[in-house]
């Protein structure tokens, strides 16, 4: 039994395929089911169920993936202890990053992560939080910036800077004329909201203490903040967005947005992480360099 068939069997069962588990792991599916096999004929049981779409684990590849996790984190320990007394940041990083927090934050800080921890890998994708939070528990992703709270048992968050919401209102939308506006004054049919899956979403329907099946005229599957302020712009309807975004709307469209009444809410943004991750150098590093390059609360209307 050999650490490399441990990592193999893990990517199966993540992946769910053998050909994208190969391609994740950087080798031939060949090689990668000999290896599975070997381990199979040695433990004297089978590990996967390969008659299913996609592959499962059987109960007994069960069992032995609970361990594997655990040999894995404690191998990748060793290397991670070694490289921190030798005062090391190297390594990949597969980050994943929420949709409202994508497109305002990433640019400010990659560029100085980039060039002062030249040995890291970042590897970035976008997803919702729900499919984060999974893809942590499954060894997908090694950290992830969310909204603070969102992510459940299991996950640490290390919660970065405070992010206020604003509301973003139409010249046509009776609140427009405001400069302060209370939740309770918003009319439910007139906000849009981003779609299921949107944490910020969840939110937001908190905050206006709304039942789940919030009415709204529009919701949109792409969870874009940038969409939604153009449907307001062309209507009588408005909606919320962060303070992370309000530099980016354009001079001529900061009139439409309005401060939230005293005791309204905002979202804490977070670095997450499983319990078990080991790569404690690089976190801190992404860490420090977001604080070093993100000046929050600076928004200005």
């Amino acid at each position: 039994m050999t650490i490399i068939q441990l990592e193999y069997l893990l990517a199966v069962a993540n992946c769910g395929s053998f050909s994208q588990a190969a391609e994740h792991c950087f080798v031939t599916q060949p090689s990668l089911s000999m290896q599975i096999k070997a381990l199979e004929e040695e433990l004297g049981v089978v590990l996967l169920d390969r008659s299913k779409k996609p592959v499962i684990p059987t109960q007994a590849g069960e069992i032995v993936l609970a361990q594997a996790r655990e040999t894995i984190t404690a191998y990748n320990y060793i290397k991670e202890a070694v490289a921190e007394f030798k005062g090391e940041t190297a390594g990949k990083l597969r980050l994943g990053v929420i949709p409202t927090i994508a497109p305002y934050l990433l640019h400010k800080f990659i560029p100085d992560f980039a060039r002062n921890y030249p040995r890291v890998e970042l590897e970035i994708s976008e997803m919702v939080t729900a499919d984060i939070v999974e893809a942590l528990r499954r060894d997908r992703l090694d950290a992830a910036l969310v909204a603070s709270g969102t992510c459940g048992d299991g996950i640490l968050e290390q919660e970065l800077f405070n992010d206020r919401f604003f509301v973003y209102v139409s010249p046509e939308n009776p609140l427009y004329e405001r400069q302060n506006i209370r939740i309770e004054d918003i009319d439910l049919k007139d906000l849009v909201i981003l779609s299921p899956g949107n944490c910020m979403r969840d939110q937001i329907i908190e905050l206006c203490q709304a039942r789940r099946e919030m009415p709204a005229h529009y919701t949109f599957e792409s969870g874009s903040l940038e969409t939604l302020m153009r449907i307001v712009d062309c209507t009588a309807c408005l909606t919320i967005v962060p303070e992370m975004a309000v530099e980016y709307i354009p001079a001529d469209r900061r009139d439409r947005l309005k401060t939230l009444a005293k005791g309204a809410t905002s979202r804490k943004i977070a670095v997450a992480v499983r319990r078990t991750y080991v790569k404690n150098s690089i976190i801190r590093a992404l860490t420090q360099t977001i604080l070093d390059n993100v000046t929050p609360g600076v928004a200005t209307l």
